[in-house]
């Protein structure tokens, strides 16, 4: 799908999270316990690098473009999926199973509905 130009590098972006979000679902179902700590390392590093700039990037620019009532619950699923990946990293701290698919498939999840739903409204709004 071709993006208005402002929004391209996020789309990109979300191409490296759903293969994040793939292999935290792989190495949970694989229930390998060097698999999913490694796993979760790399999770970490890559919220801290890539996930958290890329959410404080939206949050902070994009978001307060969804502040009228017909936009209001794209705004306020974004804020939730966004919260519950940020609390979800303590988990991935202790190397947790459940963590990591949660993880992996809210990620997923997330990934999506902003392709599919939170990206057509914002382009509507955009100049």
């Amino acid at each position: 799908m071709k993006r208005t130009p402002a929004l391209q590098p996020l789309s990109r972006e979300h191409h490296t999270a759903l293969t994040l979000a793939k292999a935290c679902e792989r190495a949970a179902q694989s229930r390998d316990e060097e698999r999913i700590a490694k796993t979760c390392q790399r999770v970490i590093q890559a919220f801290s690098a890539e996930l958290e700039p890329h959410f404080q990037l939206e949050e902070q620019s994009l978001l307060p473009l969804l502040h009228s009532a017909e936009n209001r619950q794209l705004e306020q699923r974004t804020w939730e999926d966004h919260r519950q990946l940020r609390a979800l990293l303590d988990g991935l701290r202790q190397n947790n199973i459940a963590a990591l698919d949660s993880f992996g498939r809210l990620l997923s999840a997330h990934v999506r509905f902003e392709e599919r739903e939170l990206f057509p409204a914002l382009e509507s709004l955009l100049p």
